[in-house]
C-alpha cells in the first residue's frame, strides 16, 4: 500500500508557507475519498484518485515562477512534469504515476473526461473551488448538471450549494 500521508508531507513541504494550496488539496482529497467511497472504486482506482487529489495543482507554483499566472492551462502543462517527479521520488509505480500524470495535465478539461478516477477528480476538485470562488448558485448548477456524474457528487453538491435549507 501506498503511503498517502507521505506523498501529503511532501506536498506540504514542496507548497511550504502556502497555507491556501495546501488546505485546497487536502479539501479536494477528503470530497474524493468521500465520493470514492460511495461509489464504491475499485482500490487501485481510488488509489491513484486519491493520488491524483493531492498532486493535481503541483503545476501552479511553478506556473507562477514562469508565467506570472496559475490558470488551470498552465497548471495543466506544467504540472504532469513536477507531479512525476515528486512520485518517482516516493518510489510510486510507474502504471500510477502515468495514470496520476494523466489526471495533472487534464483536470481542469471537462469534454474528455474519460474513467471513474477523472470523473471523481473533477467533482471534488469542483466542489472546492465552488466555494473557494464564490460561484453563483447559477455557475454551480450549470457545471453540476453538465459535468457531475457520481450520484455522491451530485448529492453533495446539492446539498453544500443548492438545496434551499429554509424549508
Amino acid at each position: 500500500m501506498l503511503n498517502q500521508s507521505q506523498l501529503i508531507l511532501e506536498m506540504s513541504d514542496y507548497l511550504a508557507n502556502d497555507p491556501r494550496r495546501i488546505h485546497h488539496f487536502l479539501k479536494v482529497l477528503g470530497f474524493a475519498q468521500v465520493i470514492s467511497s460511495c461509489e464504491q472504486l475499485d482500490p487501485c482506482t481510488a488509489t491513484i484518485l486519491e493520488t491524483a487529489a493531492i498532486v493535481h495543482d503541483i503545476g501552479s507554483k511553478i506556473s507562477e515562477a514562469k508565467y506570472g499566472q496559475s490558470n488551470g492551462k498552465l497548471q495543466e502543462q506544467e504540472g504532469p512534469a513536477e507531479a512525476r517527479k515528486v512520485l518517482e521520488s516516493l518510489d510510486f509505480p510507474s502504471n500510477i504515476i502515468d495514470r496520476v500524470c494523466y489526471l495533472v495535465a487534464h483536470h481542469h478539461t471537462y469534454n474528455t473526461i474519460a474513467g471513474l478516477d477523472y470523473q471523481v477528480l473533477i467533482e471534488a476538485d469542483f466542489l472546492v473551488n465552488a466555494y473557494d470562488h464564490s460561484l453563483s448558485p447559477e455557475s454551480i448548477q450549470s457545471f453540476g448538471s453538465r459535468y457531475f456524474k457520481t450520484q455522491t457528487g451530485k448529492y453533495l453538491l446539492e446539498r453544500l450549494y443548492l438545496k434551499d435549507h429554509r424549508t
